[in-house]
């Protein structure tokens, strides 16, 4: 009986309520406060990151179609203003070789509203859409998954053709920003369809990153969004929902055919962040988690 009481101590103290393996021991001399800001502290590991996604694409997954489209309408008008914001800045920024660095800042701008305001974005549920069905491996997930893909590329078009025509039939944009929005088209359209599908890939990759990042942080939203979003704009990455208001408004003005516009520009960058967001970000985050996965389940 003697050998037994430290034995339970043990154990009772080992099961007290707000310890756990990631507690500092006892004889560490911190207190319980500095101990909370330990825990608090401590990073979520791979796995943990990948079950909130995952988590958050089920819900998504579920949502009505009708939510679905009206978000993701939303999104294609907020998105616009990427467009806009980075003609504006260009046509008032001086001519020199950085005010192009400045300018691309306001690329962040429709990823900003669209994101901190939880509208429906295509290039975001890529990740979030996918990691449920490679968890479930069932054929209907899949079929939800197809679903919520093509509602919200069709309402992100729909939205993106929205802010365009806008742009391009109202007075709504000064004379002076007119050249920067057509001098913006012109160098996206330049791209061969092989570029928009290798640049494609660039940004699809980023974008989720961005919804792995998130899904690991707190409070640095906005500067998490602005940067890598930044990132897109200025390596000249190809992004199939801000880069539709852009094909879009160039079709609207007679800068670009409808021709190009479809086979020169969205049929490559979609196939590129399809496979930037999904066949390499999603499947690798999966590969890295996948024993974590496997093993937290065997042992529960």
């Amino acid at each position: 009986m003697a050998d037994k009481a430290p034995k339970d101590g043990a154990s009772a103290k080992k099961d007290e309520p707000g310890t756990s393996a990631q507690d500092p021991p006892p004889g560490s001399g911190l207190s319980r406060k500095e101990r909370q800001q330990v825990r608090e502290g401590v990073r979520h590991r791979p796995a943990v990151v990948y079950e909130i996604i995952r988590v958050q694409g089920e819900i998504e997954l579920r949502r009505p179609s009708s939510a679905l489209w009206w978000s993701g309408v939303a999104a294609g008008i907020s998105i616009g203003f990427s467009f806009l914001t980075d003609a504006v800045l260009a046509a008032h920024l001086p001519a020199s070789e950085w005010s192009p660095l400045i300018a691309k800042l306001g690329y962040a701008v429709g990823f900003l509203i669209v994101i901190l305001g939880h509208q429906q974005l295509f290039t975001e549920n890529v990740l979030t859409a996918v990691l449920p069905v490679m968890a479930r491996k069932q054929v209907h997930w899949l079929l939800k998954m197809l679903r919520l893909w093509g509602i919200v590329l069709a309402a992100n078009i729909a939205g993106c053709l929205i802010f365009a025509s806008a742009l391009a039939y109202l007075p709504v944009v000064p004379s002076n920003v007119t050249p920067a929005l057509a001098d913006i088209v012109t160098k996206v359209m330049s791209n061969t369809p092989w570029e928009m599908f290798a640049k494609g890939i660039g940004a699809g990759w980023l974008i989720a990153a961005l919804v792995w990042i998130l899904s690991s942080t707190e409070h640095v939203e906005f500067i998490v969004i602005t940067l890598l979003t930044y990132l897109i704009a200025l390596f000249g990455f190809t992004h199939i929902v801000a880069g539709s208001v852009e094909a879009i408004y160039g079709v609207a003005t007679g800068i670009i055919s409808l021709e190009t516009a479809v086979f020169r520009f969205f049929l490559p960058t979609l196939a590129g962040n399809v496979f930037g967001g999904t066949i390499l970000f999603s499947v690798l985050s999966y590969a890295q988690v996948r024993e974590e996965i496997y093993a937290d389940t065997s042992e529960s």
